[in-house]
């Protein structure tokens, strides 16, 4: 029998999966990449009586690979709170899928577990930008607020890390990234020992600094878009740099894109924290857009599809 674990390369999915691998230690192959690449079950190369868990990505983006695994006789746990569409019934598919606004799969497996990895869990609902719902996990272990405050600055850079429009745009491989953390039962003593957390820091501070000095195309009460150019450091920056906006302005909507090499745009959409729904109806609209409720995006829009984005961007978010 294999094993495979199948994740995205943000800190959702990394600590979702350092989560599992703690508490049930399997010698899985990962397959991974940038934080939007998401159809990840067609790269997995099974064969009947294998097993696959899959974490914090959409299975309505999977579906079709999904069910020809089944049908091949693979039997697959799924994590995840992303638009799933119709969950099928099958004796081989094992779901923990929820789609609230607060909470991450991080949480779902933290629920799984039993609360038995409850600091990873803490990190990833961080990173995922559910801090209230990261606060009121981490109650129970009973840490002091520079602890604390340390596992929200480590889910920040360890979901930094996951964007990019390619491998190469990223700091680390989030499967080499989940080897470094892998060795560690606390996130604290990873932050404090392995000197991946400090280039990631490092790294993360230089370029939500361009990210924070750029203009706002549009900004209101309600509104607010953001444009980043086509460099390395903003297909970085980007979607944290929205999550960030989102933190700071609760009642306010965040659109923020960066431009691609090839024209066009990727896009990063963050419902108002205050009434967080809707992002993902949004994203769908287009076709390569997906996510959550309070946080989606779309991996390509096209430069003449900005003009139809801004006016949905704008309608869906009326107060």
């Amino acid at each position: 029998m294999n094993y495979f674990d199948v994740f995205n390369g943000d800190a959702d999915g990394l600590c979702a999966l350092q989560q599992l691998r703690l508490s049930c230690p399997v010698d899985a192959l990962p397959v991974t990449g940038v934080k939007r690449d998401i159809a990840l079950l067609q790269r997995v190369e099974a064969q009947a009586g294998d097993r696959i868990t899959v974490l914090d990505v959409s299975l309505d983006k999977n579906r079709e690979p999904l069910l020809k695994l089944l049908e091949q006789g693979i039997s697959i746990q799924y994590f995840d709170h992303h638009f799933a569409g119709d969950i099928p019934c099958h004796p081989l598919l094992e779901s923990h899928i929820e789609t609230l606004p607060d909470k991450g799969t991080s949480l779902l497996v933290d629920d799984y577990l039993g609360g038995a990895q409850r600091a990873w869990a803490v990190v990833g609902t961080f990173g995922d930008n559910f801090d209230s719902a990261a606060h009121h996990a981490a109650k129970p272990l009973r840490l002091d607020p520079d602890e604390l405050a340390l596992l929200r600055e480590l889910g920040i850079v360890l979901n930094y890390n996951g964007y990019g429009e390619t491998i190469d745009d990223l700091h680390i491989a989030p499967d080499e990234l989940f080897r470094r953390i892998a060795p560690y039962a606390d996130p604290l003593d990873f932050a404090r020992e392995d000197a991946t957390f400090a280039h990631l820091r490092d790294g993360f501070a230089q370029d939500i600094e361009r990210a924070r000095a750029v203009a706002p195309e549009r900004q209101s009460d309600q509104h607010m878009i953001v444009i980043l150019p086509s460099a390395a450091w903003a297909r970085r920056a980007g979607g944290v740099y929205a999550n960030e906006l989102a933190q700071a302005a609760p009642g306010r909507a965040h659109a923020l894109l960066t431009r691609l090499v090839q024209g066009g745009f990727v896009v990063s959409v963050r419902a108002p924290l205050a009434r967080a729904g809707g992002a993902d109806r949004l994203c769908r609209k287009f076709p390569s857009g997906g996510g959550r409720r309070a946080a989606a995006g779309i991996n390509y829009l096209p430069e003449e599809d900005f003009g139809r984005f801004t006016d949905a961007f704008l309608a869906a978010f009326q107060a």
